[in-house]
């Protein structure tokens, strides 16, 4: 092998331990996922419980990492028992909206992190399957003091979630719910 071909060799072995980095384990009794629905007359509010998870790290860096969220604790936190609460929640375990009975999880897993200048401060690039279809989801995160923090907005249709969609039915009027939703996720390490 020539000079050239051999200190190539090197640096890809060099870049595919780098990427690779150290598994820690997300805490997920510690660690969070809140939601928030959006539609025309309103909005709700809830949170999702972390199964699992590994964050990557070379030293302090984040270089990768995966999480599951349980999808059978998704929990509506602005209604009450009585007041709507288990019916709002038994119709996002439906077909209507995440199948739960068929798709009992949520994961997201990271393809590429980029930092952004700053110590702990990344763009995030990553595949999140939802009901069992998988699309790129870009975000920025703070990974430090041993919290991951992110905000994501998903776009349920995206993810075969077409209930009450004006993107897709055109006489819903104020029954509409918007197509966006959005995660607030602090996963403990």
């Amino acid at each position: 092998m020539n000079k050239i071909m051999m200190v190539l060799a090197m640096t890809l072995s060099t870049t595919v331990l780098l990427a690779t980095g150290t598994p820690t384990k997300v805490k997920a009794d510690q660690s969070s996922v809140t939601w928030e629905g959006k539609k025309v007359l309103g909005s709700h509010q809830g949170d999702i419980t972390v199964k699992d998870g590994t964050l990557d790290f070379d030293g302090d860096v984040l270089v990768g990492g995966t999480f599951t969220i349980d999808m059978s604790t998704i929990n509506c936190t602005d209604l009450s028992a009585g007041q709507g609460k288990e019916k709002l929640e038994g119709h996002l375990a439906s077909d209507d909206f995440f199948g739960i009975a068929t798709h009992p999880t949520a994961t997201f897993t990271i393809t590429k992190v980029v930092s952004r200048g700053k110590m702990g401060e990344y763009k995030i690039v990553g595949n999140m399957t939802i009901k069992g279809k998988t699309n790129e989801v870009k975000f920025n995160a703070v990974v430090k003091d041993g919290m991951a923090k992110a905000d994501i907005t998903l776009d349920r249709t995206e993810y075969d979630i077409r209930y009450g969609s004006g993107s897709f039915f055109d006489s819903l009027g104020d029954k509409t719910i918007y197509d966006e939703f959005d995660l607030s996720i602090a996963l403990a390490y």
